[in-house]
């Protein structure tokens, strides 16, 4: 407590904080020196159906995943209730419910959200990447950038956006797997909210090293391996030779090459799958590879 006060019957400057009774005491002498103190901390109390006390924060943290940014309330179901005010208590909830999504607008942002939970949770993305992607779809809703598009095309592409911005390495093929819209369709809606929400190239630019743990880990390649193809990688990078290249190729390519130069030989077509490119576009881009950085490659 405060040492600069003084018991006034003992001279002790030694006190207790009573904080149910908001009083501060004199350790020594138990003397009452102030009372009604008031508590600036928060609030902990909160009351549950039967109106007992418990120890609990009340009320959730505002969030931008909920179309109302977890700002409304709920109505809650009292089962003590009976007759004529349990019916009343369940018109009103109904009610309360149906006013939580208002008009067209709220709807669409509702329906979206729930969508971004569902591919989020498909595809494991932190929490943080799906904020981004809410935040991103809400500056395009501000926009009017939906018009025209489909709520999944656009919300799909949103997320892609997001893992780019974050460095999450996710393929445009595999949020295509998770969504209800092909590949095509996310690809349009993404270069559309890209270009009018300012998401310049070097913003979305993802280094193919990014994506080297995770086809690693599907490939079950070892630590030597990972740090080899991230080698040449950044060698290839530094040359200019990924420049307009497709990440996934690059990256399929060098674990190819640095599990032949390791001695975990994988196949082009075991490499091919994992990346979700095709077994010309890992040959061509081994080709370029050896070719470029001088590379001796043991024959198989």
């Amino acid at each position: 407590m405060d040492k600069r006060r003084v018991c006034p019957v003992c001279g002790s400057t030694e006190f207790i904080y009573d904080p149910s009774r908001g009083e501060i005491i004199c350790k020594v002498c138990g003397y009452v020196i102030e009372e009604n103190v008031v508590d600036m901390g928060p609030e902990w109390r909160a009351f549950d159906a039967g109106q007992r006390e418990k120890r609990a924060r009340v009320g959730a943290p505002e969030s931008i995943l909920l179309h109302d940014k977890g700002l409304s309330t709920d109505i809650g179901i009292d089962r003590s209730l009976t007759g004529l005010m349990r019916e009343k208590m369940y018109r009103l909830r109904k009610w309360q419910s149906r006013l939580r999504v208002s008009d067209a607008a709220e709807r669409n942002l509702a329906f979206a959200l729930s969508e971004l939970d569902r591919l989020a949770s498909n595809l494991r993305l932190p929490r943080h990447v799906e904020e981004e992607a809410a935040r991103l779809y809400r500056e395009a809703v501000k926009k009017g950038l939906i018009r025209g598009r489909s709520i999944e095309s656009v919300i799909a592409a949103c997320v892609y956006a997001a893992c780019r911005l974050l460095k999450i390495p996710r393929t445009l093929d595999e949020i295509a797997d998770v969504s209800r819209v092909d590949k095509k369709e996310i690809g349009r809606s993404f270069r559309f909210i890209a270009r009018h929400l300012n998401l310049t190239p070097k913003k979305l630019f993802v280094k193919p090293t990014d994506y080297v743990n995770k086809f690693a880990d599907e490939l079950g390649l070892s630590e030597k391996v990972r740090r080899k193809a991230t080698e040449l990688l950044e060698e290839a990078y530094n040359r200019g030779l990924t420049s307009g290249k497709s990440p996934a190729g690059l990256v399929a390519a060098a674990l190819y090459i640095a599990g032949l130069l390791e001695g975990e030989k994988r196949t082009q077509r075991e490499v091919a799958e994992v990346a979700r490119v095709t077994e010309v576009t890992v040959r061509n881009r081994y080709k370029e590879l050896v070719d470029k950085l001088d590379l001796k490659v043991p024959i198989t």
